[in-house]
């Protein structure tokens, strides 16, 4: 997918300091934090994890044939164009290479319950307000332009204890996706700027996602991507 790329960044490390680092200089209230879950399966090590948890982040090793894979997908599925406070779920297409931890934040605060607890007249709650009404062209190009965005996110990409890429145009082998519910219809969403739009996953009735049909879910889409090695989960939940 490297041909819509418009620009690069410096790939953020799946940390939860890091992730709420960027969250709250953007404008999420400190209420709310990013969390390791360090289990699918142990329920001990699961309840470490804050509830509820209002969206969770998968991040997982791309395989050499992942964006053919994407493609095979999305074959017959429409570009999506909707846009609006009507629309169930905020998607931004992704134009910016190696910022997938960017857009996953994005898709975290800027739906569902966190929506909540956007600080009013912050950076974020501008940046939300302004691509709201706008069609996903015209919201990547936002986000592409947004040089205070920019500068709050290499701010914090830098900071990390991963070997980064020296060159921001070299591909790394590690993607992020963001799950989040709609409380306009109670759906659960799969939020990837890679792809073609939002998925829809159907009806939850739950509003935290590590319910058991949240963890279900994780764990269908770790099996059909084949991620079982080297996957990590963060989850959007209240701060301890």
């Amino acid at each position: 997918m490297s041909h819509q790329y418009r620009k690069h960044f410096t790939p953020l490390e799946s940390n939860p300091s890091l992730f709420t680092s960027l969250a709250h200089t953007l404008g999420l209230s400190p209420a709310l934090e990013f969390h390791d879950v360090l289990s699918l399966h142990d329920a001990d090590l699961l309840s470490l994890t804050p509830r509820p948890a209002h969206a969770l982040i998968i991040v997982f090793p791309t395989s050499p044939n992942y964006e053919a894979e994407l493609t095979t997908k999305d074959k017959g599925i429409t570009q999506y164009t909707s846009s609006g406070d009507n629309e169930p779920i905020i998607w931004y297409k992704q134009t910016i290479n190696n910022a997938c931890g960017l857009y996953a934040i994005l898709h975290a605060v800027s739906n569902g319950h966190a929506r909540d607890f956007i600080i009013p007249n912050s950076h974020l709650y501008q940046l939300l307000t302004t691509c709201t009404p706008l069609n996903p062209r015209d919201r990547a190009a936002f986000l592409e332009n947004d040089t205070n965005l920019e500068a709050a996110y290499k701010t914090v990409a830098l900071q990390g204890d991963s070997a980064v890429p020296e060159n921001p145009e070299d591909e790394v082998d590690f993607h992020y996706v963001c799950f989040v519910r709609s409380p306009k219809n109670g759906h659960l969403y799969e939020l990837d700027g890679d792809r073609k739009g939002p998925i829809n996953l159907g009806k939850f009735e739950e509003d935290d996602l590590l319910s058991e049909r949240g963890l279900r879910v994780l764990k269908e889409f770790i099996e059909k991507t084949e991620c079982e090695g080297g996957v990590s989960l963060l989850a959007l939940a209240p701060a301890e």
